[in-house]
């Protein structure tokens, strides 16, 4: 059996398992260990076996992951998001579409504290989404504004899979983070131009005259300063230098609990379920790392990945075709796979190709370039079918809307992504400008 022939098993072997419903940890683990049986035999497999999970798990670094998901989880439970959508609708409540852009401007700052696309979606909906139909807003606009808003938890740091992209990739985790501001406020920017778009060409969808909620006060500026000082908090200290980014993710998850506290929200009930969930959470994004080393181990005896980066390099592409055909892949596996699994399966073999091309800049600036794109790729399969986990959790929530509705919906979005995209991978200095500050400090 040739490598390419036993490579191409190990993904039927994958995606069949992923088919018939088995979790896709489970799934990379099986086909993985065949795989790896298959080259290497099955006492190799037992010895690989018993030191793997320690040596993945003992990494100071993956603990910054449990932190940042307890530090969202402090944020949905304590009150916080209804505060947000508040103020944001105070703010944005006089334009045509206000509440959806409101609901976007929510969903931008929960993200701040979150970390997570699903939980920022599901928490901002459940406070957003009674208003907007209240006011009369469609059930496609609102659930498309909605999903599309809730990918901000993942653009706008702190973001799980790019810490994980961090880990993966041996990069600076607070220069991911600075490189990804820029392009998630674009994002946002960018949603909210797509609404004010939208409801002009496509009337109907969202009242004739603007929402005028609450004027903005005292009482509504209350509800968004804990966020701002737990964002300069942790992000403050990270970049000043005063504690390392699993430090910030500490302070910054010790603020939050701190925050909701005041709020007087986190009811004992409340406080084991984010701890509950928590571990849930962590449970699952490790488990698919342990499937995910094994498959790309197995991967890597076959030495199939290093001589597609030699099949590259031989074909003479420009490096930024060779990154637009990998970034159209992700597109393409973002219709079975989730973001998290997309980027521990993918990055190990990617990254290493990618490494090794000239984009005319330092190699540490053209990683960090690689993974903002990689993370602006991944968040299309958190919106486009068939998956679009964000649009199935929020049509989920607002159960007299169809499906298809939602997927109508998410296009608008989708249109504002792949303009942003192209607009990163063109002019890389959007994503690195901020990290040349912290590089001159």
């Amino acid at each position: 059996m040739t490598p390419l022939t036993l490579t191409l098993m190990i993904f039927a072997i994958m995606l069949v398992l992923m088919a018939l419903r088995t979790p896709i940890a489970i799934a990379m683990f099986v086909a993985g260990c065949l795989g790896y049986a298959a080259q290497a035999g099955w006492s190799p497999l037992a010895s690989f076996l018993n030191s793997q999970a320690f040596a993945r798990f003992a990494s100071y670094d993956l603990s910054v992951i449990p932190l940042f998901i307890l530090m969202g989880h402090f944020a949905t439970q304590g009150g916080i998001s209804r505060a947000l959508f508040g103020f944001a609708s105070s703010v944005m409540g006089r334009f045509k579409g206000g509440l959806a852009m409101a609901a976007v401007l929510a969903s931008a700052a929960f993200g701040a504290i979150c970390g997570s696309s699903v939980a920022t979606a599901a928490t901002i909906t459940s406070v957003a989404l009674p208003e907007m139909k209240r006011h009369v807003y469609s059930g496609r606009l609102s659930t498309g504004t909605l999903a599309a808003g809730g990918t901000l938890g993942i653009l706008i740091p702190p973001s799980v899979p790019l810490v994980i992209y961090a880990i993966l990739a041996e990069q600076n985790i607070a220069k991911l983070f600075a490189a990804a501001m820029v392009p998630g406020l674009i994002a946002m920017v960018g949603y909210m131009i797509a609404i004010a778009i939208y409801v002009r060409v496509v009337p109907g969808h969202a009242p004739d005259t603007a929402v005028r909620g609450e004027p903005i006060s005292l009482q509504s500026l209350k509800g968004v300063v804990p966020i701002a000082l737990i964002f300069l908090l942790v992000f403050g200290g990270i970049y000043g230098g005063f504690f390392t980014p699993t430090e910030g993710a500490a302070v910054g998850a010790a603020a939050t609990f701190v925050a909701a506290l005041a709020l007087r929200e986190l009811t004992m009930d409340k406080l084991r379920q984010c701890f509950y969930a928590t571990a849930e959470g962590s449970a699952m994004i490790f488990m698919i790392f342990l499937g995910a080393d094994l498959m790309n181990s197995a991967l890597a005896l076959t030495q199939v990945p290093a001589q597609m980066a030699d099949v590259v390099q031989a074909w003479g592409l420009s490096p930024l075709m060779v990154v637009s055909a990998i970034l159209l892949f992700y597109v393409v596996l973002g219709a079975v796979m989730d973001e998290l699994s997309m980027i521990l399966l993918t990055i190990p073999i990617f990254f290493p190709m990618v490494n090794a091309l000239d984009f005319g800049m330092p190699k540490e600036a053209a990683a960090i370039w690689f993974g903002i794109m990689v993370l602006m790729t991944v968040g299309f399969g958190m919106l486009a079918p068939p998956v679009g986990l964000n649009v199935y959790v929020v049509n989920n929530m607002a159960r007299d809307v169809p499906i298809a509705e939602s997927y109508r919906g998410v296009m608008p979005f989708l249109i504002s992504d792949i303009l942003r995209t192209l607009l990163l991978l063109f002019f890389p200095g959007i994503s690195l400008w901020l990290v040349q500050f912290i590089g001159r400090g």
